[in-house]
């Protein structure tokens, strides 16, 4: 059995729920939205070969999470689902939801099942510039990089390379945008949030999502300093075709998801017209179906039959 945790119409998730239909797999869908009304109970046992059991409780169904081999995990905050919208901090059903998605998520940190992906995988995405050392050791370059809050700094900064783009140093989801003038007159304002400023690398844009040894790769055409927002930076949006590379850079893709514990992942690149590949961060829990719905790559595929083995 395969377990799909979070809000079934979400497009990876619906996707991929289409795909194990396809193939006949046998899987539950666990909603998010139904957390209030069910129970959840994990059991682990003591000694060297010691058992992980557990059960769900939902709609009168009793999902034995022994018998899991596979588990697909796109669950969204807890906090911010509608059933406790009007609900103070702390309430009991807050507190209740907490709990549920708590053992939940610990289950999927011991048992053997194939998990995509494990939250304490998914955390390197929560530094940027941790996550850049990763990069580095698997042969990519990444951009010259200030994180600061000093507006001096990133004044040097700017005049050493000319063209800077900044972002979230976390795994937050900000927008890329290069800086301009109006930026400098707003820069006093870092000084209660460090920002993650970058050398701006010109070049081609490649998305490369890597699904256990599986590798697509997806080319964007766009002059927008974000492609996700081209539409908003540059009035057209980004054009997307499926692309093959190089064996050498496949591996090092493939690498860099293994050294981060991650059986699925997006991973940014940029080849520039000297000819060298820079990688730009590595997207633990990618919203693949952009992508898959652009290409037509089978990415939700791969990821259905990594979960049925």
């Amino acid at each position: 059995m395969i377990l799909l945790l979070g809000i079934p119409t979400e497009p990876p998730l619906a996707m991929v729920r289409e795909r194990l239909d396809a193939m006949g797999a046998a899987y539950t869908m666990l909603s998010q939205r139904d957390a209030l009304a069910s129970a959840v109970e994990v059991a682990i046992g003591s000694g060297a070969e010691a058992a992980i059991t557990g059960r769900i409780e939902v709609d009168g169904r009793r999902i034995a999470l022994e018998r899991c081999v596979g588990a697909y995990l796109r669950p969204m905050d807890e906090s911010a689902l509608p059933e406790v919208a009007d609900d103070p901090p702390g309430s009991p059903r807050r507190r209740r939801l907490r709990a549920w998605h708590d053992a939940l998520m610990t289950w999927s940190e011991v048992t053997p099942a194939r998990i995509v992906n494990r939250i304490s995988a998914m955390g390197s995405n929560a530094s940027k510039p941790f996550q850049a050392q990763s990069i580095m050791a698997c042969g990519f370059l990444t951009p010259e990089t200030l994180v600061s809050n000093d507006p001096l700094e990133v004044r040097r900064f700017h005049s050493e390379h000319g063209r800077v783009i900044f972002k979230s140093m976390s795994g937050v989801r900000s927008i890329v945008r290069e800086l301009d003038a109006e930026d400098f007159g707003r820069l006093d304002a870092i000084r209660w949030c460090p920002v993650q400023f970058q050398a701006f690398v010109p070049g081609e844009n490649v998305r490369v999502h890597v699904v256990g040894e599986r590798v697509f790769a997806t080319r964007i055409l766009s002059e927008a300093t974000d492609y996700r927002y081209a539409a908003q930076q540059v009035g057209e949006s980004a054009l997307l075709e499926a692309a093959a590379l190089d064996a050498a850079i496949e591996a090092r893709c493939v690498e860099l998801a293994q050294r981060l514990d991650l059986p699925f992942a997006g991973i940014d690149l940029k080849f520039t017209p000297q000819g060298e590949t820079y990688c730009f961060e590595v997207n633990p829990s990618p919203g693949y179906s952009y992508y898959e719905a652009n290409t037509g790559q089978p990415i939700s595929l791969a990821v259905a039959e990594h979960l049925a083995g």
